[in-house]
């Protein structure tokens, strides 16, 4: 425990804990996780505002074009195999060797195909644009590199996150200065493309590094078949999930760059920026309770209900507690944070902010469908919430402009989390509870 930050803890906290080894291992591992969250949306947050400020609009509008285009092709690059791999090795840790190697060689064979579906889409969506071309062209190759972090899977699947903490963020750390240095010099577009990839880079690196540090090697890793049929297999609903996902929250941006132009793409990003900020928050505490609210369900279903409730109407508290003063206040918090160039992004914020409601109830729904192992209604859901949103984005964004965009995603994501449940008679009585959550809200 002296070589965990735990043992910062108060007195009184520690010596309640200090003999349940399991507990004080979760809790390590948990702390390691928000820091490095908090650190990436402090940090990332701080240095993303200066780069729009830097760039203006219009080439930030260009940049986010790229970074959306290569975040929707990413989740082929790793193909949500995180969680298998992570549970075969938990299950047995012998087979360590084939199931890194087998992903490794997966993911990288996935991250090619994304690569090359990032370049046919910009080519096919802006023939033209070289400067596009070279942004896509330069992130996109990260995809390939990210197979590197099949050796995440073991330091998690044995409850070693600093290692991979340290890796990462040293790495995230490190290009986050790099950025700095670049607006200081002045530097072009493209070179703020390059640092991207460099993260990605640097990142692998510093993961190959710690293994080997532990004691292991990459030249044990070997590819097997039937493990690979055994992984795709099992992660292929989780893979498709992550997909629609990723369409979902980025596609809007693309429409946007294709039918309106990279100007009004860069104010409609910084208000993406600010208002998915705090989203991290709401996964974070979902995960936290899971476990009680699972033992809940071993005792009775009322308290199983009774948690679930105060779970959503905490959800709905935390939403309206970020909502109502940044909508207030959002045409200020713009020209305050990425000045007067992006005022046009104040009434986008002040209306997107309140999609975090429906961000945050999601979160809490998941903790309901999980336990229950209901995936494929999530599944169904998040695609009729991604097609709704492309329907109404088509629809939208000629007449409105990127406040079409905003109202699209605002319902999409309304009718993903609360009105989908009034489709399926098994989520009938969780739409009601969060009918009463966003009417009643409270801290728990």
């Amino acid at each position: 425990m002296n070589s965990s930050w735990t043992r910062f803890l108060p007195g009184f906290i520690l010596k309640r804990i200090e003999d349940r080894h399991e507990l004080l291992e979760v809790m390590d591992n948990s702390g390691w996780m928000m820091g490095d969250q908090i650190t990436r949306q402090v940090v990332g947050l701080l240095v993303g505002v200066w780069l729009a400020r830097y760039l203006g609009p219009h080439l930030f509008g260009e940049y986010s074009y790229a970074f959306a285009m290569v975040m929707i092709v990413s989740p082929l690059a790793t193909l949500a195999l995180d969680g298998i791999a992570i549970r075969t090795m938990v299950q047995d840790p012998s087979c360590r060797s084939e199931v890194l190697g087998t992903s490794f060689f997966l993911m990288l064979g996935g991250g090619v195909f994304a690569f090359g579906l990032a370049m046919a889409a910009i080519l096919l969506a802006r023939p033209d644009d070289r400067l596009v071309h070279w942004l896509v062209g330069i992130m996109a190759a990260g995809t390939i590199v990210q197979a590197f972090i099949a050796i995440e899977f073991w330091f998690e699947s044995q409850m070693q996150w600093k290692f991979t903490v340290f890796a990462k963020t040293s790495a995230f750390l490190l290009l986050s200065l790099v950025k700095i240095g670049l607006i200081l010099l002045q530097a072009p577009l493209v070179a703020f493309a390059w640092a991207a990839l460099a993260d990605t880079v640097i990142g692998s690196v510093g993961l190959v590094f710690v293994y080997r540090f532990r004691g292991y090697s990459i030249k044990s890793w070997r590819f097997s078949q039937t493990m690979a049929k055994k992984l795709l297999r099992d992660s292929w609903p989780l893979f498709l999930s992550t997909l629609l996902t990723m369409i979902y929250l980025r596609i809007d941006q693309i429409m946007i760059g294709n039918m309106i132009g990279s100007g009004e793409l860069g104010n409609y990003s910084v208000a993406v920026r600010i208002s998915e900020a705090w989203y991290f928050i709401p996964v974070v505490i979902s995960s936290s309770v899971f476990p009680a609210v699972v033992k809940a369900e071993a005792v009775s279903e009322d308290l199983y209900y009774a948690h679930l409730q105060r779970l959503y109407r905490l959800m709905a508290f935390l939403a309206y507690i970020v909502a109502v003063p940044v909508a207030y206040f959002s045409t200020g918090i713009i020209r305050v944070l990425f000045s007067s160039a992006y005022t046009d992004a104040g009434p986008l914020l002040a209306i997107l902010i309140w999609t975090g409601l429906f961000t945050s109830l999601g979160a809490a729904r998941n903790v309901f469908i999980v336990s229950k192992n209901w995936t494929r209604v999530n599944l169904i859901s998040i695609a009729l919430g991604c097609a709704l949103n492309i329907v109404l984005n088509f629809i939208l964004i000629p007449e409105y402009g990127a406040m079409g965009a905003v109202a699209a995603t605002f319902i999409s994501y309304w009718f993903a989390v609360h009105g989908t449940c009034f489709f399926f008679k098994s989520l009938r009585k969780t739409g009601w509870m969060l009918t009463k959550a966003m009417i009643y809200p409270k801290v728990w």
